[in-house]
């Protein structure tokens, strides 16, 4: 007898499109707490360059898994997974809705089942890739993969610090590759029924957006916010602090390149990934997707929330 899969709503879409506003809004009338799905917000200290909400607004609505680690620890899909499945465990027991919300797809992927179960892990070698990261560079440990499974060396990005030391990982402990493990091992059945509200808008839009937050962070803390963390301790080769943004400001602040050259490397950064999360989120569903370019997000909620409400109540609304 197949188990009854629990309904849960997520809203996804491009970076900087207004998954945030528009999630506060939803949350409140489906009496929801948020689920981030963020791979970068998941860390202390990185607040500015991530673009979490305030305090105060999670003092309103509740969010999960942000502040949960810190930036020296490696945090991965399956460990996002976990973390996701006890939260929103947690939340319906409560009598409330959990709400996803975040741009990651890998994570999504992850708690949807798509990633096999129990991949093996081991702290000390994981740490030990870190150091490696460290004292060879990303690169070099990129081509070890490239010639030990080309299968996920091709797949995964060079400039990917997490899913590349996660690769290595699993063939060093096991003697063999990932993509083996990803073929072979059974898929999880995912316990969740996800509805998935997707927002968009025209290219040029989001652009605008990205080149208006991008300013707005650099010009409210956020080369102090890098300088901080590089002023304790943190290395700038550690997966937080790879991604977009944080890497152009550690060259900033290392002399390698100018302010203005750092804003614009970021802004650049930001628009590749916005164009890979919307060829990425294509693909979910059963999705209903709102263009912000040709309605309202008033008007986008108002239709919105009956079709969550529905899905919530096991009615299948799409």
């Amino acid at each position: 007898m197949t188990k009854e899969k629990i309904p849960v709503i997520a809203i996804i879409g491009p970076t900087a499109v207004g998954k945030t506003e528009f999630s506060l809004s939803l949350a409140k009338e489906l009496n929801a707490e948020v689920i981030s799905v963020d791979s970068r917000q998941v860390y202390r200290y990185l607040d500015v360059g991530t673009d979490k909400v305030s305090r105060e607004v999670r003092r309103e609505i509740i969010h999960h898994l942000i502040d949960i680690a810190d930036p020296d620890e490696i945090y991965s899909a399956a460990d996002f997974a976990q973390d996701a499945d006890g939260a929103a465990r947690r939340i319906i027991a409560r009598g409330r809705a959990p709400l996803l919300i975040g741009g990651t797809p890998f994570y999504y992927r992850a708690l949807s089942g798509m990633l096999s179960e129990d991949l093996p892990k081991d702290e000390a070698v994981r740490a030990q890739l870190a150091a490696e990261i460290e004292e060879r560079g990303l690169a070099a440990l990129h081509d070890e993969l490239l010639e030990i499974d080309p299968e996920s060396g091709a797949k995964i990005h060079q400039n990917d610090p997490v899913r590349t030391m996660r690769a290595l990982e699993i063939f060093r402990i096991t003697g063999k590759t990932a993509s083996w493990w990803y073929r072979e091992q059974r898929k999880m059945e995912s316990p969740y029924d996800i509805f998935y509200i997707g927002l968009t808008r025209l290219r040029a839009n989001l652009y605008q957006n990205i080149e208006r937050r991008v300013k707005e962070q650099f010009a409210s803390g956020y080369p102090e916010e890098v300088k901080w963390l590089l002023d304790n301790g943190y290395s700038p080769s550690l997966p937080a602090l790879q991604g977009f943004g944080y890497r152009e400001l550690v060259d900033y602040l290392a002399g390698r390149c100018t302010f203005l050259e750092a804003i614009e490397g970021d802004i650049r950064s930001t628009k590749a990934f916005s164009r890979r999360q919307t060829t990425w989120f294509k693909h979910f569903e059963p999705a209903v997707w709102f263009d912000f370019d040709e309605i309202s997000k008033a008007e986008a909620l108002r239709r919105a929330v009956p079709l969550c409400l529905a899905h919530l109540n096991g009615e299948h609304a799409a």
